[in-house]
């Protein structure tokens, strides 16, 4: 396999990263197929121009998994972000996406042990993360990662809500 390299979002990959963050997210959640509902959601959330401003903001927000220089996975993290169970202050994995085709070759290990790193260098101690009840690949996998869960909370979105696990780790 190629070697595959981690870096912060840089604003030339904008494009890719939407791209790379819609098709993570239709794989993931569109089980009854793409709804309006979810080409509304990911048109507006994973906007190029949506993922620029995030990069010109804070560039250590979005950690990028490479191969032969191109993005096949990113993890993002939100720092003034509230525990929704706790209501404390703490940051937040948002997202851990990563191409299907790159499953099980530990892209998703390493972008969070690249995202935990940031959070620990910026002088955090705790991580947090949603994640949908029902993914159950990716619960199994963020319990590996030594997170346990705190309960569970709701996502809206234009019409559903769908319910998400809140779970936290201690970083070391």
């Amino acid at each position: 396999m190629t070697k595959i390299s981690y870096g912060k979002a840089k604003l030339s990959d904008s494009l890719r990263i939407s791209v790379l963050l819609k098709t993570v997210y239709i794989q993931t959640y569109a089980v009854d197929g793409v709804t309006f509902e979810f080409a509304n959601f990911i048109t507006k959330r994973f906007s190029p121009e949506l993922i620029e401003n995030i990069i010109k903001e804070n560039p250590s927000r979005l950690i990028i998994a490479y191969q032969n220089g191109n993005p096949i996975g990113v993890a993002e993290i939100i720092y003034d972000s509230n525990c929704p169970i706790r209501k404390i202050p703490v940051p937040e994995l948002s997202k851990l996406y990563v191409l299907e085709r790159f499953y099980g070759k530990g892209i998703g290990y390493g972008l969070m042990n690249e995202a935990e790193k940031e959070v620990r260098e910026n002088g955090f101690s705790e991580f947090n993360l949603e994640v949908y009840i029902n993914n159950a690949r990716a619960i199994a996998f963020y319990k590996r990662q030594g997170y346990v869960s705190l309960g569970n909370v709701d996502f809206p979105m234009e019409f559903n809500t769908y319910e998400n696990l809140v779970m936290n780790k201690a970083l070391n």
